[in-house]
């Protein structure tokens, strides 16, 4: 039974695209709500209408409560985030901030994602730091107790996607930062794909350092993205590269870094975006992030139920605790072929192959997988249209 009630009529109401397309593509970007629409574009026309710095200058007020709506979002304090424009470019930042020595330690999971991995690889060649990989435990997750059997005085980082691009599977991210807060070790949390579908606390799960997109479970506009990262390690982390926005240049050969984390911006950024997160994570805090995740969390459900009754469907989620992200294949179809014959029908799902999460794909012996993401806005009649439209291709 249900703990929350949830008005689906208000959220398909106030998403414009759900009168044109089956949307379960949230895990790539999800359809804008009409809120986030209006800022944006409403932002635009005033900067057309009265210049881009003035604007921002008009707007500066609305530009500073983005980063208390980030705090109240993720548990922590507004001089502890900085906006960014990507996930990505965030987690490079705090990553390429640290610094390593020849046999440090980086500890890692199997379903980490592709980038984050190359970064590892890249400072590990530049360093002589070394990165090694947390078994699985029997549920395909990051096995705790083999993280803490290999902890020892030359671990420097534990860094963990929350949730895989490549599935359904939730990473203990809580036991995992109390491991790393135990032993004194940073721990940066990937949360690209957790965060606007789930309660993601940063006091809860006890990490250093979290980053995040706007575009996916946010409702975000594209090119928007946020670095959160504790106070008490902030002058341990130097950015890999500065403004005259990220630090202060205080004489002819010397500069001051800022006290807070807006060290990991730069000057220069899409204020109609940034202020289009702001209204997303306003939104999605209206909506209330457990009764959020308790709607995508049964849709998913449903949606593992009926595609694992289809003759030829494989699913292809692991872990313990599963999230919106569902994942399968297909016998004698290819995830590419699914997609394009989907799209066809007006119904959109993505395709996550090898390269992004190498290890764990390889290890399962998958070159690519079908994702199909739901959201809260999504519908139970969707689910049973996508599952018919499956099974036909299945027949």
């Amino acid at each position: 039974m249900s703990k929350y009630e949830f008005d689906l009529e208000r959220a398909r109401r106030e998403t414009p695209g759900c009168e044109n397309i089956l949307h379960f593509n949230n895990a790539g970007a999800s359809l804008l709500p009409q809120p986030v629409l209006d800022t944006v574009v409403g932002h635009l026309r005033l900067e057309a209408q009265m210049g881009g710095y003035e604007a921002a200058e008009f707007s500066r007020e609305a530009v500073e409560q983005v980063y208390d709506s980030i705090a109240s979002l993720a548990g922590c304090r507004p001089d502890e985030v900085a906006v960014i424009e990507n996930a990505t470019r965030a987690w490079d930042m705090a990553f390429y901030a640290m610094r390593f020595s020849p046999g440090d330690r980086i500890l890692t999971c199997k379903s980490e994602y592709g980038s984050n991995f190359i970064a590892f690889l890249q400072v590990a060649r530049r360093t002589g730091a070394k990165v090694e990989v947390v078994p699985n435990d029997c549920l395909g997750q990051v096995c705790v107790k083999e993280l803490e059997n290999m902890i020892d005085g030359r671990v420097k980082l534990i860094a963990i996607t929350h949730v895989p691009t490549n599935g359904g599977l939730v990473n203990p991210a809580a036991e995992i930062g109390r491991v790393a807060r135990g032993a004194g070790i940073l721990f940066l949390l990937d949360a690209c794909q957790s965060v606007g579908q789930m309660t993601v606390d940063i006091g809860e799960i006890s990490c250093d350092i979290l980053s995040a997109t706007g575009r996916k479970f946010l409702r975000g506009p594209r090119g928007t993205g946020f670095l959160v990262v504790r106070r008490e390690i902030l002058e341990l982390l130097e950015p890999p590269f500065l403004d005259i926005h990220a630090a202060k240049w205080v004489s002819g050969n010397r500069y001051e870094v800022r006290a807070d984390a807006r060290r990991f911006e730069n000057w220069e950024t899409n204020y109609a975006g940034k202020l289009g997160l702001g209204a997303a994570i306003d939104y999605a805090l209206g909506w209330g992030l457990e009764a959020i995740q308790e709607r995508v969390s049964g849709l998913a459900r449903a949606l593992r139920t009926r595609l694992s009754a289809i003759d030829g469907v494989t699913m292809q989620d692991l872990g313990e605790k599963q999230c919106g992200i569902v994942t399968f294949t297909l016998n004698g179809l290819a995830p590419l072929d699914i997609r394009r014959i989907l799209s066809g029908q007006k119904m959109n799902v993505s395709v996550s192959p090898v390269e992004y999460t190498r290890l764990d794909m390889e290890e399962r012996g998958l070159e690519s997988v079908v994702r199909a993401s739901v959201h809260y806005y999504n519908s139970e009649e969707e689910v049973e249209r996508f599952c018919a439209a499956v099974a036909r291709l299945a027949s």
